[in-house]
């Protein structure tokens, strides 16, 4: 019996929290209709690319870099033609540029022998490839493909926890959680709402909760305080 009554609990918490998903992406919707990610690319392949740079670096200065290698170098060929050495040049005022040269060296490298130089559209060849773990899977699977994956960055991973609507406490666990939250009419944009919820309103050290659209319907301990 009291497992039931467990059972029953858990299911109403997660109704009541996709009810509040419903809303909260609803009112972000409102505010920016089409989102999509702010890194700079024309095809899968510069969006990968650009994904890969992305890690520990922010989107304004992968696309600094790639706006002075894409117009030289945008394919695997290209790319793979300039080796290590030459592709530094390009990305060496990214940090790790060092690992993430010999990364997207190695990725163009595999794409070109393994599959015609395209990027793959399913998950594992995606994260098999070099420098290419499931994040950046999620981001080309969904941006580049229009696949309903969430690609839980350290933004999505403190919005979603906040506003409670997951309780996960590693990326794949808050991923898991909102792919059961998020309503199906949401799912395709919802990763690009909550990242850009994070980077401009709901920061890591001062969210602006006074600003905030989502104010009534989120929990965070902290708002009172900030407001």
């Amino acid at each position: 019996m009291k497992t039931l009554h467990r059972a029953r609990k858990m299911r109403e918490s997660l109704a009541s929290r996709r009810i509040r998903c419903g809303e909260v992406l609803g009112r972000l919707r409102e505010l920016n209709p089409r989102p999509t990610t702010e890194l700079e690319y024309t095809t899968p392949f510069e969006l990968l690319v650009a994904v890969v740079l992305s890690a520990q670096a922010t989107d304004v200065g992968v696309n600094k870099a790639t706006r002075r290698l894409f117009p030289v170098a945008n394919t695997p060929a290209s790319i793979a033609a300039l080796g290590e050495h030459g592709l530094k040049r390009y990305i060496n005022t990214i940090g790790l540029f060092n690992a993430k040269a010999k990364n997207v060296i190695a990725l163009c490298r595999q794409l070109l022998e393994l599959h015609g130089g395209a990027v793959p559209r399913g998950r594992e060849a995606l994260e098999a490839l070099p420098g290419v773990g499931r994040k950046t899977a999620n981001v080309v699977l969904n941006t580049a493909f229009g696949e309903p994956t969430v690609a839980v960055d350290t933004h999505i991973f403190r919005v979603a926890r906040r506003l409670g609507l997951s309780r996960g406490r590693t990326p794949l666990a808050v991923e898991q959680d909102l792919l059961k939250t998020v309503p199906d009419t949401f799912l395709r944009d919802a990763h690009h709402w909550l990242i850009l919820h994070g980077r401009y309103t709901c920061k890591a050290r001062r969210p602006d909760c006074p600003h905030c659209p989502l104010k009534d319907l989120c929990p965070y301990r902290q708002k009172s305080r900030d407001a």
